[in-house]
């Protein structure tokens, strides 16, 4: 038993270290820089509308859609490093899956950019 916490102490360390290097870089945020934020800042940007205002009204999907597509392809992407960390282990098979995936993610990446979900205006 006592072997294996000595294995994980350096983990322990590692986030104790980790956890005072933020609560210092939080505190000196807290103590040096400017805490009046002005209005433009304080404003909703993420979804398009103000956040507490009619539940009712129109709203814009392009912010959605936006959102859907980063997740969609952002964990696509999360993917690659397993396959990447194990691929001398799996061989041809392996890389040709992943050559199939990655083909599949690039017709989808092509279809989206020719529909043009990806344009703003």
């Amino acid at each position: 038993m006592t072997g294996l916490l000595e294995a994980y102490f350096p983990i322990l360390v590692f986030l104790g270290i980790a956890l005072v290097i933020a609560l210092a870089m939080s505190g000196a945020s807290l103590i040096i820089a400017r805490q009046k934020p002005y209005p433009e800042k304080l404003s909703a940007y993420e979804c398009g509308f103000e956040a507490f205002d009619d539940a009712r009204r129109r709203f814009d999907v392009r912010f959605y859609l936006v959102a859907i597509l980063f997740i969609i392809f952002d964990l696509e992407v999360a993917f690659l490093f397993p396959w990447a960390a194990v691929l001398g282990d799996i061989g041809m098979f392996g890389f040709l899956s992943m050559m199939g995936f990655l083909g599949v993610l690039t017709v989808g990446f092509i279809y989206e950019w020719n529909k043009g979900a990806l344009e703003w205006e």
